[in-house]
């Protein structure tokens, strides 16, 4: 089985005060115990720099801090899928025919790679804005 983390489940599962830590978590856990096969999308390697190293907390996550949980946290256990200059257009088109706008692309990006990868599942606290790019892909989504 290969499961897609999502940039809010990678968030939860790596910051410990975070609220949804614990559920994240366990399957950061179960990704390392290798019950499944671990996948992210490309883009989730720069969207998750980017929250943790601004995140509202304290002490606050260095950039090295952030490049360190990510290579061991993340890259040591996912298979890190990137799209094509075509793929990414392809999600563009589909954004116009589903008449979305703004940050909800980004989740349909994350959508095109578990395509790609062949995923069983995408997890993400997300649901609602995955519903709206992925409507036909809504029993493939969960939530820790």
């Amino acid at each position: 089985m290969k499961v897609l983390f999502d940039t809010s489940v990678l968030v939860a599962a790596i910051v410990e005060p975070h609220p949804l830590h614990t559920s994240a978590f366990r399957w950061l856990t179960r990704a390392r115990a290798k019950e499944f096969d671990m996948v992210i999308a490309g883009h989730t390697l720069a969207e998750l720099y980017a929250v943790l190293t601004t995140l509202p907390i304290h002490p606050k996550i260095t950039p090295g801090i952030a490049g360190h949980l990510i290579r061991s946290d993340v890259e040591a256990l996912a298979k890190t899928v990137s799209l094509s200059p075509s793929e990414y257009s392809a999600v563009v088109r589909r954004m116009v025919d589903l008449g979305l706008s703004g940050g909800v692309i980004y989740d349909a990006i994350v959508v095109k790679a578990a395509n790609k990868s062949e995923a069983d599942h995408v997890l993400t606290f997300n649901i609602d804005d995955f519903k709206r790019v992925w409507p036909e892909g809504v029993d493939r989504l969960i939530a820790p």
